[in-house]
């Protein structure tokens, strides 16, 4: 039956609590909108010139970004289905690898992760923005741009407080009119001479060149679907539990892949002549006129769509560590406290340079969270979950307090990670990599691997489901 608009726009007054059967009315074509609204976003345009920026070749960037990506969109999409399957939020979810207070080890870096993306996705409106002004012949000043700063984070902190079903509403209406916008600039940049420069070539030696390639594999390929696993339950728990897990996957994998790929690869062609990982520079190079100041107007669209998650996950997250504030009341918190990472981006130097240091810190943490999680669900737990038992008191839980098994291998995890990662800064380069490996990075793969394998062999026996209860 379809949603009336009264539905559509009612408020979530949903915390951590398992979501019920009677509000979970989306659908696997809904989550696909969702995930597809997040990343029909500029920052996939900064993802693919990264790059042509590390001196990669243009062929080399766009089979990182094609092949990368088929692996960390289908471990994105498997973290969908845990919360289909629970009807609960990630980091709630995660007590059952981590303990009743365990799990706010990983809640507490999700939160702190929240704030820095809010601040990334922020650059770009910021610096569209100037671009739709200097159109105009208004200059960039310091003013202006904390102006801009300071509406595009309330913005995002209104329609994210608002909740879920917002958001829904938000991504369903607003993501095909973009996809046509990009469908337009992607025709018109690959059709124009001279835009494109299809024989850009690596100026790396071979050494160099195969431990970049790893180091881009880690920051866009597979680990920009790793980066996304924190937040992917807390969407899908609004899934009708009829829906199969099988079209909550796929609907989620393609609302990940196919704008993560498509904007990659036009950054990466755009970046082939500019040179420059500015979406506003990018756009200006291609389009000129009224096509300029109308694509970057409707550009805006994606750093929102992604910012209003980042808002909701944020207080998620908070919440889900026993934290005694409303969701609105995190979510100033999370405004505030955004807005002077925003700020640090915006008037940040050299933006590539600073993006790529911020990946690749991220999935640090994100890949051995990735390696516990996805072995205490799928392989310890089989998919079932004791649901009323994540929300006992930790001295009670059949989950436990804190579940070291889990904490130590994350943090083994971690460290294997760190080992064998590559870094443009001295603190992120790991030993290994450094003087085994030539500078390759493989610390997304370590990092799941170790973590997974040592939470198997440590962890106690899985929660049997009591008699009689229904699995999740």
């Amino acid at each position: 039956m379809p949603t009336s608009n009264a539905q559509e726009l009612k408020a979530d007054i949903h915390s951590v609590e398992q979501i019920p059967e009677s509000d979970r009315d989306s659908t696997g074509i809904q989550q696909m909108w969702i995930w597809a609204g997040a990343n029909i976003a500029p920052v996939n345009w900064a993802l693919g010139a990264l790059g042509i920026i590390l001196k990669l070749s243009l062929w080399d960037t766009i089979a990182v970004i094609v092949f990368g990506n088929l692996i960390g969109a289908a471990i994105f999409a498997a973290f969908t289905v845990m919360g289909h399957k629970t009807g609960v939020n990630q980091m709630v979810l995660c007590r059952s690898a981590f303990g009743r207070r365990g799990a706010y080890l990983p809640s507490l870096l999700m939160f702190l992760t929240t704030l820095g993306w809010i601040g990334v996705n922020t650059y770009f409106p910021v610096k569209i923005s100037v671009g739709i002004l200097a159109q105009f012949g208004i200059a960039e000043t310091v003013p202006i741009t904390l102006a801009i700063t300071t509406a595009v984070v309330l913005l995002q902190m209104a329609i994210g407080t608002f909740g879920f079903y917002a958001i829904r509403t938000f991504e369903k209406y607003t993501v095909p009119a973009t996809l046509a916008i990009m469908v337009l600039m992607s025709v018109l940049a690959w059709s124009q001479p001279g835009v494109v420069n299809w024989n850009h070539s690596s100026t790396l030696a071979p050494g160099a060149r195969l431990a970049m390639l790893s180091l881009l594999m880690t920051a866009i390929g597979v680990g920009w679907g790793i980066s996304w696993v924190t937040w992917a339950s807390d969407y899908s728990r609004f899934v009708k539990p009829t829906e199969s897990s099988k079209a909550v996957f796929w609907y989620s994998y393609i609302g990940m892949y196919v704008p993560t790929v498509w904007l990659g690869i036009l950054g990466a062609t755009l970046a082939s002549v500019t040179a420059d990982a500015d979406p506003a520079k990018m756009v200006s190079a291609v389009f000129g006129g009224v096509t300029t100041i109308l694509v970057l107007a409707m550009v805006l669209h994606g750093p929102l769509a992604t910012n209003i998650l980042n808002v909701y996950s944020a207080a998620l997250a908070a919440l889900s560590m026993d934290v005694k504030l409303s969701r609105v009341a995190i979510a100033v918190i999370v405004g505030i406290s955004s807005y002077l990472v925003a700020i640090y981006f915006v008037f940040e130097p050299s933006f590539a340079k600073a993006f790529d240091n911020w990946m690749i810190s991220l999935l640090l943490w994100m890949s051995p969270f990735t390696g516990v999680v996805l072995a205490d669900f799928y392989l310890k737990r089989k998919g079932q979950i004791d649901v009323p038992e994540l929300y006992r008191p930790a001295d009670t839980s059949a989950y436990g307090d804190i579940n070291w098994g889990g904490i130590i291998a994350f943090i083994a995890g971690l460290v294997a990670g760190w080992l064998v990662q590559d870094g443009l800064v001295p603190a992120l380069q790991g030993p290994i990599s450094l003087n085994y490996l030539g500078g390759a990075d493989l610390s997304w793969l370590a990092g799941i691997v170790v973590s997974g394998v040592l939470y198997l062999i440590l962890s106690p026996k899985a929660v049997v489901m009591p008699a009689g209860a229904k699995s999740a």
